[in-house]
């Protein structure tokens, strides 16, 4: 009896500015299906093309691969997608629907998304056979599309399906014979297979128990063994907890070349990550502490009053008061203390937004990104791939804490980062839980 195959659905995915200023590649995310390109989505870009931030760049390159593609055919004809089995692409003219399906009408304003929202519809009218989906990051557009009864979903290329599951960096091995622990306190390190572990993860760390007998230790890459961790202290800033311990630990370490720090506030990511930055100050040419600037009720910076510098402290104050907190573990006599102001003097340690050091090559430099969870898994890779030779890159956030209205837990570059390069020897990830900031600051974590 012959077998008889159902046909697959051919599917068209409309894309909105979010998805495009998010990944400028994503018209090639879609398999064999084709792709449209509503004409409001172009104008929208139009907007975009100039500037130094990431979306400006996304928006330039987004609009350079319509025009390869384009040749000298016409965008309103549907053009082949470059690459094996690949589907096509189109820009969509036609934003205007009669009678009550207009989004327009339906929402009662005239603007972009309802605009988009009527191409994708249009299609659906023009194109009876074939599933038309709303692709956006913009979830209130995606709720927009699904009343209008079009398929909606976010664009999942880079995001993490299941980020409960995200790689914490530690691991707690309990009821290890005592013999084991004791060997790894006098020789400094034992065997993997002495813990039972095959295939650890390079520069995992380890919590080793036996009753109340304990010891920390990671597994060291390039000895393939399991290496005792011992508590240190960074310019008078002292580990308050395991995890604090081993994130000291990886940030120190000169074989670890990219470090990611997650955890709530108060966990104390950018302290270790600034203390232990400045302990190494003799390795590095420089010491670059930057975050990516959201602007506050989505209003650019050009909105607040004063100079370049009044309008941009605000945003770095926070980085400045980590710098203060170690400066005062310092008496004003002493010398490291009086060498923080000369440092900042001479642009050793260079506090600024992260868009000031784009195009700059990263050579001999200790470079941490706070706030990393702010930023796109392509501005992630943008930063590292600026990294030249003896540069070692921190990355802090928190990844539940999303200020930028495209992104989430799973699309945001720090997790995408910890997902995708946790089993790489130059990389070490540490997940703080425990808050050390204050007493009144846990509660509000933990209640409020």
């Amino acid at each position: 009896m012959a077998i008889i195959r159902k046909k697959k659905q051919k599917k068209i995915f409309v894309l909105d500015t979010s998805v495009i200023l998010y990944n400028h590649n994503s018209i090639n995310s879609f398999e064999d299906n084709d792709v449209a390109i509503p004409i409001s989505v172009l104008e929208e870009l139009d907007n975009f093309k100039k500037g130094n931030e990431i979306k400006n760049f996304e928006a330039r390159e987004f609009i350079r691969i319509m025009d390869t593609l384009s040749g000298s055919g016409k965008l309103q004809e549907w053009v082949q997608l470059e690459g094996k089995n690949k589907g096509r692409v189109s820009v969509v003219m036609n934003e205007e629907i009669e009678g009550m399906q207009d989004a327009n009408k339906i929402f009662g304003e005239s603007k972009a998304d309802h605009r988009i929202l009527n191409a994708a519809l249009k299609l659906q009218i023009d194109y009876p056979d074939c599933k038309v989906t709303m692709v956006s990051k913009d979830i209130n557009l995606r709720l927009k599309a699904k009343a209008l009864n079009l398929f909606a979903e976010d664009f999942q290329t880079g995001k993490i399906q299941n980020v409960e599951d995200l790689y914490e960096g530690k691991r707690l091995v309990e009821n290890l014979p005592s013999k084991v622990i004791a060997k790894l306190y006098e020789s400094g390190f034992i065997e993997p297979e002495e813990v039972g572990i095959k295939d650890p993860i390079p520069n995992q760390y380890f919590i080793l128990k036996n009753g109340k007998a304990s010891a920390l230790a990671f597994y060291n890459p390039i000895t393939k063994l399991f290496e005792r961790v011992e508590k240190v202290n960074a310019q008078r800033i002292r580990p308050r907890n395991a995890e604090q311990v081993f994130a000291m630990h990886a940030l120190l370490n000169p074989d670890v070349k990219l470090v990611t720090i997650q955890g709530v506030a108060g966990t104390g990511k950018t302290l270790l990550a600034l203390a232990c930055a400045l302990e190494q100050k003799r390795e590095y040419k420089q010491i670059l502490l930057a975050r990516p600037i959201v602007p506050l009720s989505n209003k650019d910076i050009g909105f607040l009053p004063g100079d370049i510098k009044s309008k941009l402290n605000p945003y770095m104050e926070p980085l400045f008061d980590n710098l203060k907190f170690i400066k005062n573990q310092y008496d004003e006599t002493d010398k490291e203390y009086k060498n923080f102001d000369a440092m900042l003097e001479k642009e050793k340690l260079l506090i600024t937004p992260l868009a000031y050091i784009r195009g700059r090559s990263l050579s001999n430099i200790i470079f941490i990104v706070d706030e990393a969870q702010n930023l796109t898994p392509h501005e992630v890779k943008t930063i590292i791939t600026r990294a030249g030779e003896n540069t070692k890159i921190i990355f802090t956030g928190d990844i539940y804490q999303i200020d930028t209205p495209y992104l989430d837990s799973q699309s945001n570059g720090l997790s995408y980062l910890i997902d995708r390069i946790k089993k790489h020897p130059i990389y070490a990830h540490i997940r703080l839980e425990k808050g050390e900031r204050s007493e009144l600051a846990n509660l509000a974590n933990d209640l409020l």
